[in-house]
């Protein structure tokens, strides 16, 4: 070990700028740490029917059961819902310590591969500073504090894990350490497909370590390595198309166009990492039919500057490196393949969470090398420099962590920055009805209907909200059915227009073939069924119908008290089914001790059956529940008995 950089780790030991690096970590995302669930973290985080043991295996055995197929991804949600269940502070605690996790083992690959072969050897320090420019860089703000990219922090230290043990494999060539890596590796797959790029970006590393690449040595080695995430990368492409909704034509882009994209996405990037000013949720979907000639300077300047680095990579070694890895990471988001949030656009911070480890590195070591080759005198100018970078961008990272403190102001934030976001108008507008905030939210959802007038989501949720109004019924109906002439498989139109007409007389069986509609798209969906069965609980000669549909409720939601009262009711009027019925309500009750409407139920079939002594046990357990249920009362007055005896 160099003397120099033995006496900084003596003066600085390993775990003190882990310690450092955690302690600034928290302060700068410290502002979302209370921040609730934002856009899609509810579809992330473990629903209802999945959380037993049971639906643990659907996550892994079904393609369409969580928002995406990642199934270590919801595997760890559905353990993080087992210890905090739905705090969203729990969830924020994990993506935080994640990220600092991410950001130390970044330090630890940069250090084992500094080790490694007689390559250029990093400077000391330069592998934590680049883990605290990746720390500390306003552009992780969104992968860090939206609970739903929990993605990308744990699919980053998968991946990291996996390198670092690839990289003890190369130099032992041990076995363990490489089914250790590759394990490691289709674990990070199974988070987020991204980390497909992993094999690539090992061949990149050790091609800057030693300077070239051996096919016996290096390449051969990874082959079942490509072999998985081809297969990896083909099934999520699948998926977004098919489970996701990633195509039709907002996502039918040209060749050219998808160049186009490629080319102005990595300089985007770039200028990000280089000056984070105006960061946002949404950025403007660039309209490419627009764009003329001159946007070929994108893409082919971006060539331009492979090529030559690649020419010179004998002398710009580290640069080609950090190069290759940067727009290779960024492959899969940079428009050759459909995405389902190129439906708002074509770039995303998020995106470039794993891509900016390479850019990170560079910098880093670029920097300590020029600290070094200072005169003794201006190096502590040249590490004060360099302190003073990471706390201003830890200082960015705190202003910009509290846009994601609530949806509120992170959508009114992305609106002020892009005015014309109508995805950010219509949940901001969901946001506002749901609070109750009526006048506010009917502005913001014609807002986003003026901006995007085939916007079937918006349509549907400003229904929703004059349906609950008086006298707004027929507006609300033409809104559901503009939502379904724009998108004729939408299931919440459908329920949301089942709902509605199922409250006007005469209108029964069109509210039946909607919910019928939205079964067909989604059949294991329990409150559609159970708002089925009440609709033709109603309508005469469909009680056999109504039965059936509140028992396949209770087969996909066991364990609902209303489901089992409701089936009760119903049972009780058929003739040869009074035992059933009874085993209905009894099993309400149980379920629900305080639910009165089970024991007045079972009093009144009590009461038929000529049980006057269980009748009046069950109206007065009913009574203490409820003193005033009227129907209770009345049962122990035929009894002639007092309510209050």
């Amino acid at each position: 070990m160099p003397a120099a950089e033995a006496d900084t780790r003596r003066a600085f030991p390993g775990w003190a700028p882990c310690a450092l690096l955690l302690c600034l970590v928290t302060a700068a995302y410290w502002p979302c740490l209370r921040g609730g669930m934002l856009w899609d973290d509810q579809a992330h985080v473990t629903r209802e029917d999945l959380r037993p043991v049971s639906g643990l295996v659907r996550i892994w055995t079904h393609l369409n059961e969580t928002q995406q197929y990642y199934p270590v991804l919801h595997s760890a949600f559905w353990i993080e819902h087992r210890l905090w269940g739905d705090s969203t502070l729990g969830y924020h605690l994990a993506n935080l310590a994640l990220h600092a996790i991410d950001a130390c083992l970044f330090a630890a690959v940069l250090s084992r591969l500094g080790g490694m072969g007689a390559g250029p050897r990093p400077p000391p320090g330069a592998a934590w500073l680049a883990a605290f420019l990746f720390a500390l860089h306003p552009v992780c703000v969104e992968s860090v504090a939206w609970i739903s990219e929990q993605k990308n922090t744990l699919s980053l230290a998968l991946y990291l894990l996996s390198a670092r043990a690839y990289l003890g494999f190369s130099g032992s060539r041990s076995r363990a350490a490489y089914a250790a890596a590759f394990a490691l590796f289709c674990a990070a797959l199974g988070t987020k497909s991204v980390t497909a790029t992993l094999p690539a970006a090992l061949l990149v590393a050790l091609g800057w370590r030693n300077g070239s690449l051996s096919w016996r040595r290096d390449v051969a080695p990874l082959a079942p390595w490509f072999l998985v995430a081809g297969a990896s990368g083909m099934l999520t492409a699948w998926v977004e198309r098919h489970v996701v909704g990633a195509e039709g034509p907002a996502f039918a882009i040209t060749a050219a166009g998808r160049l186009l994209v490629c080319g102005r996405a990595i300089w985007f990037y770039l200028g990000k990492l280089a000056w984070p000013a105006d960061l946002m949720f949404i950025y403007p979907r660039w309209d490419l039919a627009s764009w003329g000639g001159a946007a070929w300077a994108f893409p082919l300047s971006a060539a331009a500057v492979t090529a030559c680095l690649w020419v010179l990579r004998g002398r710009l070694r580290g640069a080609c490196a950090a190069w290759l890895f940067y727009v290779g990471s960024l492959f899969p988001a940079l428009g050759f393949f459909n995405i389902f949030p190129f439906l708002y656009s074509y770039v995303a911070d998020h995106f470039q969470y794993l891509p900016s480890l390479g850019i990170f590195a560079a910098c880093a070591i670029g920097a300590a090398r020029t600290v070094e080759r200072l005169p003794p005198a201006g190096r502590g100018l040249g590490r004060a420099a360099c302190a003073l970078v990471v706390g201003c961008l830890a200082l960015l990272t705190r202003a910009q962590s509290t846009t994601y403190r609530d949806s509120e102001t992170l959508y009114r934030s992305t609106l002020a920055k892009n005015p014309s976001c109508w995805m950010a108008e219509g949940n901001l507008a969901a946001e506002l009805a749901d609070a109750g905030r009526t006048g506010e939210a009917l502005q913001h959802f014609r807002r986003a209907l003026e901006v995007r007038p085939d916007y079937p989501e918006a349509h549907n949720n400003l229904a929703n909200l004059l349906s609950s109004l008086p006298g707004r019924g027929q507006e609300a109906a033409g809104h559901y059915a503009e939502a379904l002439r724009l998108k004729p498989g939408f299931t919440e139109a459908h329920v949301g227009l089942a709902n509605l007409l199922s409250l006007a007389a005469g209108r029964e069986a069109e509210a039946a073939s909607h919910y019928e509609e939205a079964l067909r798209l989604n059949p294991g969906d329990p409150t559609v069924r159970y708002d089925l069965a009440g609709l033709l609980a109603r309508v005469p000669g469909r009680e056999g119908d109504a039965i059936a549909q509140y028992r396949e409720s209770l087969r996909l939601r066991p364990g609902s008290a209303e489901t089992h009262s409701n089936l009760g009711v119903l049972l009780s009027r058929s003739p040869g089914t009074a035992a059933e019925a009874l085993a209905e309500f009894a099993e309400a009750a149980r379920l629900d001790p305080g639910f009165a409407a089970a024991h007045v139920n079972l009093a009144l079939l009590y009461l038929g059956q000529g049980r006057a002594g269980d009748a009046s046990r069950e109206c007065r357990l009913a009574l203490r529940i409820d003193p005033n249920d009227p129907t209770a009362r009345r049962i122990l007055s035929q009894l002639g008995e007092a309510p209050g005896r």
